[in-house]
């Protein structure tokens, strides 16, 4: 989790001095190519710890950065991240559909190849995107700690390390979870196929909601819905009906408040801060968070069990969403 955390902040610095980042993108990818290469030599662990480790530090570099890329084609029109980020959840449902029939063909000795191909499609891709420098060179005087020790704006970089702390124990225990209440693997893998077609389908409603609700009224009920979200799971695994009700709340969980975090981010770090302010969103809260909640789930699943951690999880968020009532303000967030 280390690179995680620290290697998109070093390339978010690069890539705001630069100025160029779809250069940055397409340095990282290469070198992530030449990395994940290293699987191929050696499958000692010491080995594979080191490749997988150098592989992280460079591909974590791209997805804020790419998104910082997106956001600045989009200039007045954030509200339509959403109908882009739509693809990449498509993305994985494909891939899922190929990965699976290719590994009961081939077996999952083959995965290392296709990774490779996917990230060598990947770098061909990024020559397609041209750089966008009009915004950071309006913005060139702003500091990164005049923007953090704004109070709503460090609130809400750990509002995102929380949400993302309380998907521990669902994205560390969900299947297992379910297998112990008895449900088929195929029933398990189509519900968390559902969760992903609640994201894409409010991904293609989220350039509508964003203009009509505004960013907080949005933020605060993906958060409620997360904290209802991990107390069904956690007090009603043997209902199936209701178990379907919260793989819908994924919608609100990752999509309303992932669209709704790149939107406030684009806003509270623009121009020559911009690409630092999207690796902050990503270390804090799918590093650091990831890791927390992978952390306190474990130690809670083993002494307290399932139902206690679910229950904590929904805390979690529940005191996310307090930051979110206190601390934002609707005036500058809105569209």
């Amino acid at each position: 989790m280390g690179t995680k955390i620290v290697a998109p902040n070093i390339w978010g610095w690069v890539a705001d001095r630069t100025g160029h980042r779809m250069r940055i993108i397409r340095i990282a990818t290469f070198l992530s190519i030449v990395a994940f290469l290293g699987v191929f030599v050696s499958l000692d662990y010491g080995w594979l710890v080191f490749v997988m480790m150098v592989f992280s530090f460079f591909w974590n570099a791209n997805l804020p950065q790419f998104e910082a890329v997106t956001l600045s084609h989009l200039g007045k029109d954030t509200h339509q991240y959403s109908s882009i980020r739509l693809w990449g959840s498509w993305g994985f449902v494909l891939l899922v559909i190929v990965l699976g029939i290719v590994f009961e063909a081939y077996g999952v000795a083959s995965f290392p190849v296709i990774f490779s191909m996917l990230l060598f499609g990947i770098w061909i891709c990024s020559f397609l995107v041209a750089d966008v420098n009009k915004q950071c060179r309006e913005n060139d005087n702003i500091n990164l700690m005049s923007v953090l020790r704004q109070p709503q704006v460090a609130a809400f970089l750990f509002i995102c390390l929380l949400l993302q702390a309380s998907h521990g124990p669902y994205y560390a225990f969900y299947s297992i979870y379910l297998e112990q209440h008895h449900y088929t693997r195929i029933l398990i893998g189509e519900l968390w196929a559902l969760g992903v077609i609640a994201e894409i389908i409010v991904f293609m409603m989220m350039h509508k909601l964003l203009p009509r609700w505004g960013v907080k009224t949005l933020l605060v009920l993906s958060l409620f819905l997360t904290s209802i979200r991990w107390l069904i799971i956690g007090h009603f695994p043997d209902s199936l009906v209701l178990l379907v009700i919260a793989q819908c709340f994924h919608a609100a969980s990752f999509g309303v408040f992932h669209a709704v975090a790149i939107h406030l981010i684009h806003q509270f770090f623009p121009g020559s801060v911009q690409g630092r302010g999207q690796a902050l969103y990503s270390s804090l809260s799918f590093g650091a968070g990831g890791a927390l909640g992978a952390l306190y789930s474990a130690y809670s699943w083993d002494g307290l069990g399932a139902q206690m951690t679910f229950n904590i999880a929904a805390f979690i968020s529940f005191i996310a969403l307090i930051l979110a009532i206190v601390f934002l303000s609707p005036q500058k967030q809105e569209i």
